[in-house]
């Protein structure tokens, strides 16, 4: 009798598993339903124990190989290959259930239908937007990128998600990248700090994080094919440290493979990427993912290191037909090539035993907790990482002997807000990280709050509605009428806060393609100089993920960059702009004057955006603040500035020793002292310097921060450590890192640029 209950439950479950709508019954009887097959397989009396693979309590390697003794090659080849947009089969038979992924890195993305991109429509899937995460790594604080992942894993889990499809670390190279806004900066040490923390919180959800998109992946521009060819130093240095952080310290149970290619071959399925450097080198255990439609050879994805393919067309999609997927390329193409003996049997069951270790760790991990969405907790801890990446760029009287324009005057009777920013919900758009959620406070509405009906409202230019993958016009005729408006109104204001700068339309901060031009859309300069036409006093909050042209930055006293802060953004700037929020964000990318000063626009076409098949990172390992130090060129604004409405003196930094040796550790400290009125949060940045080298080396770069919070008058001493590694390079003759003997200088400041104190010593 056990065993007909048994194969009824099983084939009940076959049932439900061929049913190719998502609903919150259909997902809630398919889990009950896999329960019931656990259950089953626990009461009968088929063995003298429970299977070692149902046993939580076993070691996870020891579950893995018994559940592999029990799988046929159809069972452990269909562990690899989309059942739908966003879910993997487990293995009905045995009571191992379905893998669900959702995209994400700044919430848990909407429902998507089983077989198309269309939204499913559901009524219960809203949720908390963090800020992107280019406004996490402005905060220069890893304690908020451990809110961060604890918060958007506990929503990930109530969800019941069991892989997040991020967060990015791709290195901001350029600063037209559509995708800059989901990624952490333009310098891999801070990506790497910033990465680990928010990994490690979210998986102790039993969630996984799939860190992305390994790797070079930094453009949109013929991102699905453009092949780039990049030096090993530029690989070692810049390029991977942040994803090799994320497997190594961060210890992420997936990765997902980038679009385009490198050095020839795919970067879904790259020998040299996935098997040696991330598999071998890095002694990865998890699960390798392809970006959606990402593979394209069935030969090179099994030998190469992609575990699983996800949203790679085939003709059975263009309807509800459920064998359309056995159409991927790790689908029957590759059941039938290990048949024939062209892939041995041991690839399959690598990839298999990775998808199980998955599984475990995730969906069939009964030590999980139940998760939460949307709570008060939630939204402190988005309003806390936006209160600290929020950036002040810029903050001067608008007279001599004048206070600066910020923090705002409590006195001020009229208010006025500018901007199509000012109310758009910048939650939607962006692409795969469109987020649907339950609560959005705008800034209109974070200003409103504390200042009431002193506060008025002109949209000053128009964007049109959110697209992805087409632009969407606005008439000249609209834009005149909107700024004619605004300015009218601004002279009546005390102060005029304009909220502008990029949205998440399609050729803005969006996937699927870059930036055409640098400076502001919809005619924002010309409404920022004739705003300053009639009143002078103007507050500039810039939303984006990226850089933009300032032709006018001489003449607006007070810049904001304000990012995409998600569902408490409104709150976090309404906090700053008051003074009720001391600003302590850094920049984690420099804001170039012109486009042809980036690095990556400094050379011809093949440098960027390359010439439809082939790129060149022509500035090798000069991205960012290296290229502008080395080469000496201003910048509007360098990385790591930031300002504060009160002021931090640094003393003389002192080290340990004038000299050190390749077994040494060199302390060095330095005393910084808050000599305002006010508390605030400072991040000292230590940055080293090879005097003379025998390879290229940039004038400095990053290797230690701490953020600390100093009241009025209150000093403290801060010590970094430094070592051999902090002195290193990539040896791209040796394959190998290396440290030459000689002079070094370590620069401890505010910014790149804002060098307050400087050690010299010596490498013996």
């Amino acid at each position: 009798m056990r065993y007909f209950v048994f194969l009824t439950i099983c084939r009940n479950f076959v049932i439900a598993n061929k049913l190719k709508t998502t609903t919150p019954k259909l997902i809630t009887m398919k889990k009950t339903i896999l329960s019931m097959v656990a259950l089953a397989f626990l009461a009968m009396p088929i063995v003298a124990q429970t299977p070692i693979y149902l046993d939580d309590s076993q070691p996870i390697e020891a579950r893995v190989q018994d559940a592999l003794s029990r799988m046929t090659l159809k069972e452990k080849v269909r562990l690899s290959y989309a059942q739908s947009k966003f879910s993997t089969p487990g293995v009905a038979r045995l009571g191992i259930p379905e893998l669900y992924w959702s995209d994400g890195p700044h919430g848990v993305r909407m429902e998507i239908n089983w077989n198309d991109w269309n939204h499913a429509n559901w009524t219960n899937d809203s949720i908390t937007a963090f800020p992107a995460l280019t406004a996490l790594a402005a905060t220069w604080n890893p304690e908020m990128s451990a809110a961060y992942g604890k918060a958007i894993g506990e929503e990930a889990l109530y969800r019941e998600k069991d892989v997040m499809l991020g967060p990015g670390v791709n290195i901001y190279r350029t600063p037209l990248n559509g995708r800059n806004f989901e990624y952490m900066g333009e310098d891999p040490y801070l990506a790497s700090v910033m990465v680990v923390p928010y990994i490690q919180e979210m998986q102790k959800n039993g969630v996984a994080a799939c860190v992305k998109h390994y790797a070079v992946n930094n453009q949109e521009t013929w991102r699905n094919h453009i092949d780039v060819n990049v030096s090993d130093r530029a690989l070692y240095e810049i390029y991977l440290p942040a994803f090799k952080a994320a497997i190594v310290e961060g210890g992420s149970w997936t990765i997902m493979g980038a679009y385009n290619k490198i050095a020839g071959q795919h970067a879904c399925h790259n020998d040299r990427m996935l098997n040696q450097i991330l598999k071998k080198d890095w002694g990865f255990d998890g699960v390798v993912v392809s970006d959606w439609g990402g593979t394209h050879d069935t030969k090179e994805a099994a030998l190469n290191g992609l575990d699983v393919e996800m949203g790679s067309y085939t003709d059975g999609l263009s309807v509800d037909n459920s064998n359309g997927y056995d159409s991927y390329y790790l689908g029957n193409a590759y059941l039938k090539m290990i048949q024939n003996g062209e892939i041995p049997e041991s690839v399959v069951n690598d990839k298999a035993a990775r998808i199980l270790r998955l599984i475990f760790r995730t969906s069939m991990n009964r030590n999980k907790p139940f998760g939460s969405l949307c709570t008060t907790e939630h939204y402190a801890a988005a309003e806390a990482i936006g209160n600290e990446g929020i950036v002040l760029l810029k903050n001067a009287p608008i007279a001599k002997k004048a206070p600066a324009l910020l923090p705002l005057k409590a006195d001020y009777q009229n208010i006025l807000v500018v901007g199509d920013n000012a109310v758009r919900r910048l939650n939607e758009g962006g692409g795969s990280s469109e987020l649907k959620v339950k609560d959005m406070v705008s800034p209109l509405d974070g200003l409103r709050a504390i200042y009431g009906n002193r506060v008025k409202y002109a949209q000053g230019y128009a964007a049109g509605q959110p697209m992805y993958a087409r632009v969407n016009e606005v008439s000249q005729e609209v834009q005149d009428k909107l700024r004619a408006e605004a300015v009218e109104m601004a002279k009546e204001a005390d102060v005029v806060i304009l909220v502008g700068g990029l949205n998440k339309n399609h050729l803005q901060d969006c996937e699927g393609g870059d930036r055409q031009e640098y400076g502001l859309p919809f005619g924002q300069d010309q409404l920022i100089e004739e705003l300053l036409a009639v009143n002078k006093n103007l507050v500039l909050v810039l939303l984006s993920g990226n850089a933009v042209e300032m032709p006018w930055i001489e003449k607006v006293p007070a810049i904001v960059q304000g990012w995409y802060l998600g569902s408490m953004g409104g709150k976090s700037i309404a906090n700053v702009l008051s003074g009720k929020v001391n600003p302590s964000g850094k920049l984690p990318f420099s804001f170039p004057v012109k486009l042809s000063d980036s690095p990556a626009h400094s050379f011809d076409a093949m440098s960027y955006p390359g010439d439809g098949i082939k790129q060149e990172y022509k500035e090798d390992i000069l991205v960012g603040y290296r290229w502008y130090d080395t080469k000496k060129i201003p910048t509007t604004f360098a990385f790591g500035h930031g300002l504060s409405y009160t002021s931090f003196e640094y003393g003389k930094a002192v080290a340990s020793a004038k000299k050190m040796t390749a077994d040494d550790k060199l302390e060095i400290t330095v005393k910084v002292k808050n000599t305002g009125d006010v508390a605030g949060k400072e991040v000292v940045q230590l940055y080293i310097g090879d005097d003379k080298s025998s390879v290229v080396r940039p004038l400095k770069e990053l290797k230690h921060f701490q953020k600390i919070a100093l009241n009025p008058g209150e000093e403290k001493t801060i010590t970094f450590t430094i070592t051999v590694d902090d002195l290193k390079y990539y040896d791209d003759i040796r394959k190998d890192w290396t440290a030459e003997a000689g002079k070094f200088k370590a620069y401890i400041g505010a910014s790149s640029v804002d060098i307050r104190t400087v050690v010299p010593f010596v490498l013996e």
